[in-house]
């Protein structure tokens, strides 16, 4: 972008600032701090924010950041007393005031894409471009993968309650091999910007997928699959849902990091939403009650936000599940009514689906919630939540090897997924009822180990390596249980999950006790 201000004119593309048509010499760090006050001028920039962006996340004083704040100010006339163009806020940041006006390059005035007279406002609901992908390599033949992949892409991600989609016609305007952002963020108001490259040499075909986001111009996540030129089909298909479980999970997070950077202030229902995803993820009993907090004020904030809702349903049925306080049943009920308000507002989403399937399984009666977390899949097949939620049920209702094969798609599907505890133990428990010893213990261990495992999963992973014959093992994952939840019992275990095979709920009884574990 080019912006002028005062007699100013900074060209972002060229790392150039002019005076009055003069170049003016800026050290690069002020120039880089500079364009992101400008770029970021309609909110307040924090000093952890400059951190992160102008210092890379290395820890650096106070002192360090006044200092180039004067060196910048001193670049462009201004200075601590007038503030005229740049402002402290002391104590939390700054802010770019001046009177800024902005228009595209020059080189943008010979293509195609007409400006609106107004740049498009962007909502607080995330918004993606699929552009066009780049084609690399020996194409003849193939050449139309460059517009089909990104164009199944646009019609998939549009089942995303969450997410809005800019539609093909717009996007496919823009087939610059590298594409410029800002122009892209002028022009279509989208946040986030999803590229590629169909590279085919030989008799092998390589698909990359890269997410960026448009307002400063990060790269967030990028992927490859590579395969045979016969399998390019089935590697397109692949493509596709691992893109739809890739922004799920890495457009959340990233959302989450921005709303930790504005003022508290400042949020708004999205934001807040984000935040008490951040700490729901954590699985405490104190992180899950500042997110059911931020939770509430978003849906008080946008009454009409259907996840947030959703998210109120997740935190009461983790309260619910785990035991975080004395009294169970208003959190039953709860995940039930929230979850019900969420589809009240918005039927088909997914999380809404999910939760309220899940909701049942307070009272012991997986089989009721199933059609809900099948409706959740059905809406959205890359949804690792649902398939994980799926496969638990099946666990328990002992239909061992759908539930193996569900809990290996989300795996595969969301390999950094925060519920990844979780699907391992259903894995694990589905191969113990499956006679698969060795196997189950593998993953019980893996998933006991992931963040987020709370004291449910650890008993999980004693009692599996107990029936095992691994006895060290299940004494070690016994102390780890009793340190977390020092009353941890048989009982609260069956109560969490209730294992329908009788010969396998025999077994783990026996190894809880065998353990130590007690029996109320």
């Amino acid at each position: 972008m080019r912006y002028e201000f005062a007699d100013f004119t900074l060209d972002t593309a060229l790392g150039q600032l002019s005076n009055a048509g003069e170049d003016v010499p800026v050290e690069p760090r002020a120039f880089a701090l500079l364009c992101h006050l400008v770029a970021n001028r309609d909110r307040l920039v924090t000093k952890d924010e400059l951190v992160e962006v102008i210092w890379d996340g290395r820890i650096v004083t106070d002192a360090a950041i006044s200092t180039l704040i004067k060196t910048l100010r001193r670049s462009v006339g201004d200075d601590g007393k007038s503030q005229r163009l740049i402002r402290t806020v002391h104590g939390r940041g700054f802010r770019f005031v001046g009177d800024l006006r902005s228009r595209l390059p020059a080189r943008a005035a010979s293509e195609t894409i007409l400006l609106p007279e107004e740049p498009v406002t962007e909502t607080s609901r995330p918004s993606i471009a699929v552009l066009p992908f780049r084609s690399v390599g020996q194409m003849e033949g193939w050449a139309s993968m460059s517009d089909a992949i990104p164009a199944e892409l646009i019609s998939s991600l549009s089942r995303l309650r969450w997410l809005r989609v800019v539609a093909r016609g717009s996007t496919f305007r823009f087939r610059d091999p590298l594409p410029d952002l800002s122009v892209i963020r002028t022009n279509l108001g989208a946040a986030y910007c999803l590229a590629g490259d169909v590279e085919i040499i030989g008799r092998r075909v390589s698909i990359t997928v890269e997410l960026s986001d448009t307002r400063d111009g990060r790269v967030i996540w990028c992927e490859t699959l590579s395969g045979g030129i016969d399998d390019v089909h089935q590697i397109r298909t692949d493509i596709v849902r691992l893109v739809c479980s890739g922004l799920e999970l890495h457009i959340n997070m990233h959302e989450t990091e921005r709303a930790r950077l504005r003022p508290p202030e400042s949020l708004d229902a999205w934001s807040l939403y984000h935040l008490g995803l951040h700490h729901m993820y954590r699985f405490t009993g104190k992180d899950n009650a500042i997110a059911a907090d931020y939770f509430s004020k978003a849906t008080r904030l946008d009454p009409g936000f259907a996840r947030a809702f959703a998210a109120r349903s997740f935190t009461s049925f983790q309260s619910a599940f785990v035991g975080y306080g004395p009294d169970r049943d208003p959190e039953v009920e709860n995940a039930r009514r929230f979850a019900e308000k969420c589809l009240e507002i918005d039927p088909v989403d997914p999380f809404g689906n999910f939760n309220y399937g899940r909701s049942f399984w307070l009272q012991e009666d997986h089989d009721s919630g199933l059609g809900y977390l099948d409706r959740a899949i059905g809406m959205s097949p890359s949804f690792a939540h649902g398939l994980y939620a799926r496969s638990h049920a099946d666990m328990i209702a002992g239909r061992g090897a759908s539930a193996v094969a569900s809990a290996n798609e989300a795996i595969a599907l969301s390999p950094l997924d925060p519920f990844l505890y979780a699907m391992h133990q259903a894995k694990a428990l589905a191969l113990l009822q499956m006679g698969e010893h060795e196997q189950a213990c593998l993953h019980t261990d893996a998933g006991a180990r992931e963040p987020g495992a709370h004291y449910i999963v650890t008993t999980i992973a004693a009692a599996i390596n107990k029936v095992a014959g691994r006895d060290e093992q299940a004494r070690y994952w016994h102390g780890r249980t009793i340190a977390r939840r020092a009353d941890a019992s048989i009982a609260q275990f069956f109560a969490a999950i209730p294992v329908r095979d009788p010969a396998v709920r025999a077994d783990i009884q026996r190894a809880l006790r065998a353990l130590g574990f007690s029996e109320d």
